[in-house]
C-alpha cells in the first residue's frame, strides 16, 4: 500500500479561497457622525419578522465608512459598499449620498 502511494506522487494541495466570487455587499443607512476626517459613521436599521412569533423585530448596527471628499453630513441617507480594510475599523466606502438632511 505504501509503495502504491509513493509511486503516485504527492497529492496536489490547493489553498482554500479566501473569498468566493460575487459582488461586494451594499448597505443603505443614515449618517450618525461626520466629525472624523474622511470618515463617516453610518447606522444601518434592519426590521425583520421573528420566525416563531411573527412580530417585527428591529435592530441596528453601526459601521465606519470612508468618505474621501467629506461629502456626507449627519442625517444624510447614504449608500456604502464593502471594501478592503482601510483602517482598524473602516471596512466600507461611501458610494453616494441618496438624500440630504433637512
Amino acid at each position: 500500500m505504501q509503495a502504491a502511494r509513493a509511486e503516485a506522487g504527492p497529492a496536489p494541495t490547493t489553498a482554500p479561497k479566501e473569498h468566493g466570487p460575487g459582488a461586494p455587499k451594499e448597505r443603505l443607512g443614515i449618517v450618525v457622525s461626520d466629525k472624523a476626517d474622511k470618515t463617516i459613521t453610518v447606522r444601518i436599521d434592519v426590521a425583520r419578522r421573528h420566525r416563531r412569533y411573527q412580530k417585527i423585530v428591529r435592530s441596528s448596527t453601526t459601521l465606519h465608512a470612508h468618505d474621501e471628499a467629506n461629502d456626507a453630513h449627519a442625517g444624510d441617507r447614504v449608500r456604502v459598499i464593502e471594501s478592503r480594510p482601510l483602517s482598524a475599523t473602516k471596512r466600507w466606502r461611501l458610494v453616494e449620498v441618496l438624500e440630504r438632511a433637512k
